[in-house]
């Protein structure tokens, strides 16, 4: 009788036991997690962030430049349009000429007709 009751004790202690170290490894579990989510933020908004004495990246912005649209494409006005649209680089789209599809968000894409004159203005 007093070995079961000593066996009884024994299991009733480990399990009590088991118990609290469970919650205690999913409150660390749960702790750990916490503190990953918050590095996880903090490093995508660090990468987000230009380093420091970096100048911010130009994006192009055609909205300024519409007006051109009907305007002869010379030299001048495609390099002014270049500036108020505040894009890095500048290309002159002419009808059936092959372009590259790639997404350039510094870049102002002038498209003319067969005439040269602007038809439209994009970003891109």
């Amino acid at each position: 009788m007093r070995t079961s009751l000593c066996l009884l004790l024994a299991a009733t202690t480990t399990l009590a036991l088991s118990a609290c170290s469970q919650e205690d490894m999913q409150k660390l579990d749960e702790a750990e997690q916490e503190q990953a989510e918050v590095a996880a933020r903090q490093a995508a908004e660090a990468a987000m962030q230009p380093a420091e004495g970096t100048p911010p990246a130009p994006v192009c912005d055609a909205s300024p430049v519409q007006g051109l649209v009907g305007q002869p494409a010379d030299e001048a006005t495609v390099e002014q349009a270049r500036e108020d649209a505040h894009a890095e680089r500048v290309r002159v789209l002419r009808p059936g000429q092959a372009v590259t599809l790639e997404f350039d968000g510094a870049r102002l894409n002038v498209e003319v007709d067969e005439s040269n004159t602007i038809v439209a203005l994009r970003c891109g």
